[in-house]
């Protein structure tokens, strides 16, 4: 191909047109810092991912992550995507292992296969940091619901796993499906916090086997609502553990997302904290390929 070739895939889908789309270009290192961003923007997916380079640097393939509006260091779904296109079209045969050297570090993907077919990819990754608390109020503001829908046996915390987020407890499923951003009490809110997007959820779900029901706002990145947030899903299950969720020190839940927006999506979200009071966060789901083609 002449131009420069890229591929749409459906990440966190069961099938394909549903989970979170992400454009991956292969030959990103023949672009500026301002072509990839225009690209970003032009593409106009929550992410648009550069596969640097088809030969591996420190056992791990460099890539960088751009939203429309700017370049961050990590991201959950661009993060498997970006695998799942390297493994079927780099590498073109069965490996367990994908690493990605990404701005916030190496970050390790394990691949599964099902029939001798790519199934599933689960990312370990970044020992979660936890921030400041936020209150209820503001939040309350914010996402425009009452102060009582929302759950204050547990606080409202920035978490990071390489981006952080504002994680937000809701009590009920209604509650979580009429929040309608307060934009100017949004960009209020995080001129003073370090987290520039807001993660929230409930534990009551669309369907029973899963367990519980999230929604992602992060207009500062230029992405109003995602469909399915990778990075966002490995702070909650980090929270969930940390804060005894559960009443116990691990998780190995399903999270849905993207259902308020069209685009139906589910993460497996796995965490444990350890005797020295580390968490392991994984976060994982399947990758449906949708097109390729180039750009010219």
């Amino acid at each position: 191909m002449k131009g420069h070739q890229f591929y749409i895939v459906d990440v966190f889908a069961e099938k394909k047109y549903t989970g979170n789309q992400l454009a991956v270009f292969r030959d990103g290192y023949k672009f500026s810092d301002e072509e990839m961003q225009l690209i970003a923007k032009e593409m106009h997916f929550s992410e648009t991912t550069f596969i640097l380079s088809d030969i591996p640097e420190n056992n791990g393939y460099d890539v960088r992550i751009f939203t429309p509006a700017s370049e961050v260091p990590f991201a959950g779904h661009p993060t498997l995507g970006t695998a799942y296109i390297i493994q079927r079209e780099i590498i073109k045969q069965p490996i367990e292992l994908v690493n990605l050297n990404l701005k916030v570090g190496q970050i390790p993907i394990d691949l599964h296969y099902k029939n001798g077919e790519l199934d599933n990819l689960v990312m370990k990754q970044k020992e979660p940091t936890f921030g400041s608390e936020l209150s209820i109020n503001a939040l309350s503001t914010v996402l425009n619901i009452d102060s009582n829908e929302i759950d204050n046996r547990f606080p409202i915390q920035e978490v990071s796993t390489g981006v952080p987020f504002i994680i937000v407890p809701i009590r009920t499923l209604k509650s979580i499906k009429r929040i309608n951003v307060n934009t100017e009490e949004y960009f209020r809110l995080i001129k003073k916090t370090q987290a520039k997007a807001v993660h929230v959820f409930c534990p009551e779900t669309q369907y029973e086997e899963n367990h519980v029901h999230v929604r992602m706002f992060a207009y500062y990145y230029g992405v109003p609502e995602d469909p399915a947030t990778g990075s966002a899903a490995g702070c909650l299950a980090a929270y969930l553990v940390k804060h005894r969720y559960y009443g116990q020190n691990k998780i190995d839940i399903r999270a849905e997302q993207g259902y308020e927006i069209g685009r139906p999506s589910l993460l497996f979200l796995n965490a444990e904290e350890t005797e020295n009071k580390k968490i392991n966060v994984y976060v994982g789901g399947q990758v449906q390929m949708i097109a390729k083609g180039e750009f010219l």
